[in-house]
């Protein structure tokens, strides 16, 4: 298909053929890849010189389409990224001074112009242009629903159809999200820069957040027939990964370990039906041990730093099951004790629930009823289908079968994602009568 398509580029261009088929053909694969591997690093850098999303997106595909007409004939650039940003750039600012007729030229275009950037194109700088660019998708200013689709548009490179599938909303509507945001980054002149020291711990709790959500999107959908998107799981560990390859930080390690941990087990998490299966019944011979080795080792640097937080502790929590060999050798009372410490630092009902199952398993079901009880009677969690659902499952351990069943048809009345009904009616059909 490259072969195919430089074909197009140099009839087109009226440039006569200067390779032949099968060296145009890898000719053609070469500059795939880079794009594959290279071009959001490059978009990155053009956002920066450029200023605007919007036009270095156009100036990005420009500068491919000019790597294809002209590398073939005169050969590859001993710097192939380097060329790639060069070349955007002026692509770029030839566009805005062509926009100039119609509209004000923006006020540093001045500032774009200088001939020699050499010293801007290291490998170090460009990094930094990634970064970045993260921070501005992930600015505060915008509505959290508008970073996490910026972010997947922009830094991943996914397309507007791919975002919008994933989260089973209309593409026009993703689209219009999209727009907004890059509308608000305009108007509210949001910098493209990484904050400073003093705002750093603030605006990266933004980062991860937006890299959690896209994770948990993929582990554990909120909605729709499949019970996860092992597309936008990926992404999300890969954005863990490029933070922390960037901002080592003893929570970017913590995140990129919990991520890694729970999608260690996602082989097991479903039958061939797409049946969701517990954790306690997983087969974990279908556990990815590499990707454990690789999550506990990441959780041991993040606790021994002391600079931990919330993503590493939940983490450590995941490593404890990770690690065990089976079910019933499960640490549980490490589990109880983590999510104290993880309590005392972000109290949520949530980690309150989740620490309540972990106290039954460590003591008894009654225990765990217990505190699940009071957390509902506070009003917290009564429209959470897993709060019902884990109080099911405890009054069903207890033999009590009339509360068991009433706990599961709420769960069941709540619950919006299809395997999770599934599973919910099949514990109310296993109920003795």
């Amino acid at each position: 298909m490259k072969s195919l398509y430089l074909r197009d580029v140099f009839e087109q261009s009226n440039i006569p053929m200067p390779l032949s088929d099968n060296e145009c053909n890898n000719m053609g694969f070469f500059i795939d890849e880079i794009y594959r591997n290279q071009s959001r690093s490059v978009f990155a850098t053009l956002v920066k010189f450029l200023g605007d999303v919007d036009v270095a997106e156009e100036a990005l595909h420009d500068a491919f389409k000019a790597a294809l007409e002209q590398w073939p004939r005169d050969g590859i650039p001993a710097n192939p990224r380097a060329w790639l940003v060069s070349t955007g750039r002026f692509k770029g600012i030839d566009a805005i001074r062509r926009r100039s007729r119609f509209d004000a030229l923006p006020d540093d275009i001045e500032e774009r112009l200088p001939v020699d950037i050499s010293d801007e194109l290291d490998g170090e700088g460009i990094e930094d242009d990634r970064l970045r660019l993260i921070f501005t998708c992930c600015h505060p200013a915008l509505a959290a629903d508008a970073q996490v689709a910026l972010t997947l548009r922009e830094v991943c490179g996914l397309k507007t159809e791919e975002i919008a599938s994933a989260f089973l909303i209309p593409a026009p509507t993703l689209a219009q999200r999209i727009v907004r945001a890059k509308t608000k980054i305009k108007e509210a002149r949001i910098p493209y820069e990484v904050p400073s020291p003093s705002q750093l711990a603030e605006r990266l709790g933004s980062v991860l957040h937006v890299i959690y959500l896209i994770f948990n999107e993929g582990y554990f959908a909120t909605s729709g027939a499949t019970l996860t998107r092992p597309e936008l799981s990926q992404e999300a560990i890969h954005l863990g990964r490029l933070v922390l390859k960037l901002l080592p930080d003893a929570e970017v390690a913590g995140l990129l370990a919990l991520m890694l941990l729970q999608e260690s087990r996602r082989p097991a998490r479903t039958l061939l039906s797409g049946d969701l299966v517990l954790l306690e019944d997983q087969d974990r011979t279908l556990w990815d041990k590499d990707i454990i080795a690789e999550g506990s080792a990441l959780v041991e640097q993040a606790l021994a730093s002391r600079q931990f937080g919330t993503y590493s502790l939940q983490a450590a929590i995941s490593a404890v099951h990770a690690n065990a060999p089976s079910a019933s050798a499960t640490d549980w009372a490490e589990i109880v004790s983590l999510y104290n410490i993880l309590l005392s630092i972000n109290p949520s009902p949530v980690i309150e629930l989740n620490r309540a199952v972990a106290i039954a398993m460590r003591d008894n079901p009654q225990a765990g009823l217990t505190l699940i009880d009071a957390i509902l009677e506070r009003g917290e969690l009564t429209d959470y289908h897993l709060a019902h659902s884990a109080k099911a499952d405890l009054h069903r351990r207890l033999g009590k079968t009339e509360e068991a069943k009433t706990a599961y048809e709420t769960a069941l009345k709540l619950a919006v994602l299809e395997p999770e009904r599934r599973f919910l009616e099949g514990r109310l059909r296993e109920l003795p009568d």
